[in-house]
């Protein structure tokens, strides 16, 4: 398979090189299995000769035009973490040779697949409309606001959606590359991960700070203070509403908004964080965590966990 790696000004540093480190792993690791696979051909783009990372390194690059026949175009994430300036960019006459370059490459019916805040370089190309992605669960209220057309599930960690794949946060671009290998093979993906010493990571649930995301809209900010108020007590949402001022549709609206999920399953992230939070750092028993944040049940505590964060109570006590 021949790969393209875009490096852009202001690429993120860590990014472009864990996916060219990985590859470059798997191609030095399959002669270990049985029946290696054929090798990846990984080559650097550029728009220029030289181009500027985010931490200021200049990389080699070879002629966007030599992608034209590549079978798969990995955009890197750019080296943002200002929602507003990363829009301005990604939206602006800067990241245009992006946009172009990833719009060309859908038409011709070739993959794409980025991470982290590549993301948004892909949904403003228009690659994205009508598809499921996922992005960087912080920034996650911003995707959905910008690009409606977008089916966003933030806790995914990596996601395929008709010839695009996406991945989440920064370090998401590690999963990425792995991804890839293992459309290839597994195995030789299983190998690089414990070369790597890199866990297998579906879900950034465990990783979301839910009072982060709330913090994007006045009503949700309200309604999560008022939630972790509650958290070991029967919580109705028009009570909630009622307490933040606002009526019971407004708070579904805001909820859904910008979180994508409703009041309900926001509230269960809570009792979820705030339980995995325990786990972690007390001794205390799961049927009492259970009861600290809601449920009468221990049961119940533990199908969440394994559905919100992939781990079972008793790895999350290991930690």
């Amino acid at each position: 398979m021949d790969v393209a790696v875009l490096a852009y000004d202001g690429v993120f540093d860590s990014g472009l090189s864990a996916l060219l480190d990985v590859l470059d792993g798997a191609n030095a690791m399959r002669g270990e299995l049985p029946k290696p696979p054929p090798a990846w051909r990984v080559s650097t783009i550029g728009f220029r000769r030289r181009v500027r990372t985010g931490a200021g390194h200049l990389v080699e690059t070879l002629p966007v035009d030599t992608a034209k026949e590549t079978d798969l175009l990995l955009v890197p994430a750019l080296a943002e973490r200002r929602p507003d300036a990363l829009i301005a960019h990604v939206s602006g006459p800067d990241a245009e040779p992006v946009r172009q370059l990833v719009a060309a490459a859908r038409a011709r019916h070739t993959p794409v697949a980025s991470a982290c805040t590549g993301t948004f370089l892909l949904a403003e190309s228009g690659i994205l409309d009508g598809r499921r992605a996922t992005t960087s669960w912080w920034l996650a209220p911003y995707f959905r606001k910008r690009y409606p057309a977008v089916t966003v599930d933030e806790s995914r960690m990596v996601t395929t959606s008709e010839g695009v794949t996406t991945a989440g946060a920064a370090f998401g671009h590690v999963d990425l590359a792995l991804a890839i290998v293992r459309m290839g093979s597994p195995a030789l993906a299983d190998l690089v991960a414990r070369y790597l010493v890199v866990d297998e990571r579906p879900s950034q649930a465990a990783y979301t700070i839910s009072s982060a995301l709330a913090q994007t809209d006045p009503t949700l900010a309200a309604f999560e203070r008022w939630a972790r108020l509650h958290l070991d007590q029967p919580i109705s949402i028009a009570d909630a509403a009622r307490a933040v001022g606002v009526s019971e549709r407004t708070l579904q609206r805001a909820v859904r908004r910008t979180l994508g999920t409703s009041p309900v399953r926001f509230v269960q992230d809570l009792r979820v964080e705030q339980a995995s939070h325990l786990l972690r750092t007390t001794g205390q028993p799961l049927e009492v965590i259970a009861r600290k944040v809601g449920y009468e049940h221990p049961n119940t505590l533990r199908v969440l966990l394994r559905e919100r964060t992939g781990e079972t109570a008793s790895s999350l006590r290991g930690r």
